[in-house]
């Protein structure tokens, strides 16, 4: 887990997202190419990939937080909206993405429902570190 945490977040992130298409381990529902992902954006993703970068995201954020749940990350990917001439308001983001990105990535095995302590939430499985673990050991080599 510690080499997750020691390399580039955006390179690791990339490299996520062409694991995660390549294998097939989570894929865009019919609807994910016309929406937005959160209330307080004004524009559809740029990105046709925006399914896969946001399901790496959500992994390396499970594996950085621990038991993490759909309302920590809808506030960790939320942010300002524009209000015009009324000062700007934060608010989440769409918790039905990262709901069924959750739902995926459990399916393929990557995350589980665990509770530790007081904290319920999802938590990356053997199979889920080694996954990412795999990708930050390359990154780690190509950067020596």
């Amino acid at each position: 887990m510690t080499t997750i945490m020691r390399v580039n977040p955006n390179i690791l992130i990339e490299k996520a997202t062409e694991e995660l298409k390549k294998q097939k381990l989570v894929q865009p529902l019919e609807w994910s190419q016309f929406v937005k992902t959160g209330h307080h954006k004004q524009r559809l993703p740029d990105s046709e990939d925006w399914w896969y970068a946001r399901s790496a995201s959500i992994l390396r954020s499970i594996a950085k937080l621990g038991p993490v749940g759909t309302e920590k990350l809808r506030t960790k990917y939320g942010g300002k909206k524009n209000r015009g001439h009324k000062p700007d308001k934060q608010f989440k983001a769409s918790g039905s993405i990262i709901r069924k990105i959750l739902q995926q990535l459990e399916k393929s095995e990557l995350v589980k429902q665990a509770q530790k302590g007081v904290h319920k939430g999802r938590i990356l499985t053997p199979k889920g570190i080694s996954f990412l673990d795999k990708i930050a050991v390359q990154i780690a080599k190509k950067k020596e």
